[in-house]
């Protein structure tokens, strides 16, 4: 008699999913995340990343006309190159790890639920570049104002492009990811973790929090601009309790009603 590996998993359509195979569909959906994400640095690395740098510089040289940036060790700006590369690389992947994320749960929903599947991929990734058009358009501008005019004349800004681009992309990856909360807190609900109604009891604490991850992501302590970034916050907290009561099944929307 050989053992095998105890069935852990029934698919809608009726497939009895073992360990084993989990892990293999595991292996399979990481590697086509790699492959993508692989294939995006090398679309980014020429000539895309070239633009992209120049492109991150122009709010600075808004705030500073002639504003350039100083390289002080010798790998600083070829390190910084294959960092945006990088970055880059993930926003053109993001879809296709959304999806195969998304595809590796996708048997232990039913066929109503796998209807979802591709709005959510497209929604997240929606998100995700709104999220970065939002840091450099909103966040950004306000952000250098505030870091590159120092309040005094004995002062004179000179940044190295490493810590220029690391802090600009670093603001903007982390609002990406912030974008994302609504679709997080669906998954939370859909899984049972969370609740709309419990969300919406602590929605105190959500406006106290959405000021914490504001300040932490802004790289500048001005007010104004930590409002400016916890607003939409904010939003995506509410669109997130509103997704949420949409995933957590016809008893709640009939105790409701």
């Amino acid at each position: 008699m050989t053992a095998t590996a105890p069935p852990i998993e029934q698919a809608d359509d009726g497939k009895v999913l073992t360990i084993i195979e989990h892990l293999q569909e595991l292996r399979t959906r990481v590697m086509w995340s790699a492959i993508a994400l692989i294939i995006g640095v090398l679309v980014s690395i020429w000539p895309l990343t070239k633009y992209v740098i120049h492109f991150l510089i122009i709010p600075a040289r808004q705030q500073l006309p002639g504003f350039k940036l100083n390289q002080f060790q010798l790998l600083d700006y070829w390190s910084t190159y294959f960092r945006v590369s990088l970055l880059l690389g993930i926003a053109l992947a993001m879809p296709v790890i959304m999806y195969e994320i998304l595809a590796f749960v996708a048997p232990g929903l039913t066929k109503s639920e796998r209807k979802w599947l591709y709005p959510i991929v497209g929604g997240a990734s929606l998100m995700f570049v709104l999220g970065m058009a939002f840091g450099y358009y909103v966040e950004l501008p306000p952000a250098l104002r505030f870091l590159l005019k120092p309040n005094t004349t004995d002062v004179q800004a000179t940044i190295g492009v490493q810590t220029y681009i690391d802090t600009v992309t670093r603001l903007l990856l982390v609002t990406g990811l912030v974008f994302e909360m609504p679709f997080v807190i669906m998954g939370l609900a859909k899984i049972g973790v969370v609740s709309s109604r419990r969300l919406w009891a602590w929605k105190r604490y959500a406006v106290l929090l959405a000021f914490v991850v504001a300040a932490i992501v802004t790289p500048s302590i001005d007010p104004i601009t930590q409002t400016v970034v916890a607003l939409p916050i904010l939003v995506l907290y509410v669109l997130g309790i509103f997704l949420a009561k949409l995933v957590e099944g016809k008893s709640f929307l009939a105790s409701r009603a």
